[in-house]
């Protein structure tokens, strides 16, 4: 059993059941899954690059990613319908706990000039995406074997039904979200 999973059940599933007021504790959300998704429209004229993003995403995960492919052809892009464009993983249960440990305590911590991830990424519906601008912030990557410096998704998928229940969840998690006041006073300068 992955720390952060033990973690969830002995401390951070009581603490929410009591600040939510749930009657069950099946009610209180969970971590669902994570997708770390990547997008390189770049694959379009170097198919080559696509292999190496995907190599490096498998190495951050542990595991394979799939190709994704474009749903639709667009002229002005020279995209056709079927091209390889992106790679994304799914993550569940241990590997899932695994990777947020690994976010949390070792990539993020990593950032240039960190002041802690935005809360406007919620959804409406309790899920939470979190953009990253270079993969080298995980420690996985070898920086010497690195051709493009490109970046990618990371979504949480929560069984939260409303953001604020996901953001108690993923802030127990260690989630080093920004705070509120810092955002305001951002936002007046």
């Amino acid at each position: 059993m992955s720390r952060l999973k033990d973690t969830y059940t002995k401390t951070i599933q009581p603490q929410l059941q009591k600040e939510f007021g749930y009657a069950n504790p099946h009610e209180v959300p969970r971590l669902e899954k994570i997708v770390i998704n990547v997008g390189m429209g770049e694959a379009i004229d170097n198919p080559k690059r696509l292999d190496s993003a995907v190599e490096e995403l498998a190495a951050i995960t542990g595991q394979r990613p799939t190709v994704t492919r474009a749903k639709k052809s667009i002229s002005n892009f020279k995209l056709r319908e079927g091209m390889a464009i992106g790679a994304k993983v799914t993550l569940r249960g241990p590997r899932m706990y695994e990777f947020l440990d690994r976010l949390v305590n070792v990539a993020i911590p990593r950032i240039r000039d960190f002041r802690g991830v935005p809360t406007r990424s919620f959804d409406g519906r309790g899920n939470y995406t979190l953009g990253i601008k270079e993969q080298l912030i995980f420690p996985e990557v070898d920086y010497d074997k690195v051709e493009q410096v490109h970046g990618m998704d990371i979504t949480f998928v929560t069984t939260a039904r409303r953001d604020d229940e996901a953001l108690a969840l993923l802030t127990a998690f260690g989630m080093p979200f920004r705070r509120q006041r810092q955002t305001l006073e951002a936002q007046a300068s």
